[in-house]
């Protein structure tokens, strides 16, 4: 088992749905998962932002952060 640290400094929809993304597949593969909102990432600690606004792929960030909030993972802001 490996330790991942994400940072996420952008206010980006698609910067969020990657970073949320990436600490929940390491987190299902069994890692231990921080993540951390800094610089304009912290616009992403706002319990009202919209978290389904769709990126190019067809994912948004609703897909990953549910999950990693529902498992506790850290997530300092």
């Amino acid at each position: 088992m490996a330790r991942y640290l994400f940072i996420l400094s952008q206010d980006s929809n698609e910067a969020a749905t990657r970073c949320f993304q990436f600490a929940k597949v390491a987190m299902d593969k069994g890692h231990q998962v921080d993540l951390f909102l800094i610089d304009g990432g912290v616009e992403w600690a706002n319990s009202r932002r919209d978290m389904n606004l769709k990126t190019v792929t067809g994912d948004c960030p609703n897909d990953y952060l549910p999950t990693l909030v529902d498992k506790e993972i850290p997530i300092g802001v």
